[in-house]
């Protein structure tokens, strides 16, 4: 099964996500990446659910986030995410958080595969290309 490698997806920043200024809480980052590795996985054929269901959990073991403008309450954000050649048990994620043409984050994660005890695992052949 080929693997996707780049793909787009859209936020909204939710009231709940935001501190007191409406500005998106720095958590919220994660879980947007979360959302973009998720859809990027599902647009190449494989859901997270198989993924569980044939033993390969992935946990992320890396994550790096440069803040460049502040995300606020209510604006649409596109993630972009990159996925770099697989090696061994890792896969690496770069992505590109854009407001229109303003760069607001990039981003970086690596996860790793592990089997239901936790025993790092090599990268399962559906997720390669």
């Amino acid at each position: 099964m080929p693997t996707v490698h780049d793909a787009t997806i859209q936020v909204r920043v939710r009231y709940a996500e935001c501190d007191p200024m409406r500005v998106a809480h720095h958590s919220a980052y994660a879980v947007w990446l979360e959302i973009a590795r998720t859809e990027l996985l599902r647009q190449g054929g494989v859901s997270y659910r198989q993924l569980e269901a044939a033993g390969v959990m992935i946990v992320v073991a890396r994550l790096s986030i440069r803040f460049r403008r502040p995300a606020l309450y209510d604006d649409l954000l596109d993630i972009h995410t990159h996925l770099q050649p697989i090696h061994g048990v890792k896969i690496e994620h770069h992505y590109r958080i854009m407001r229109g043409s303003d760069l607001i984050a990039d981003a970086q994660t690596t996860v790793v595969c592990v089997d239901a005890q936790g025993k790092l695992q090599p990268v399962p052949a559906l997720l390669q290309s």
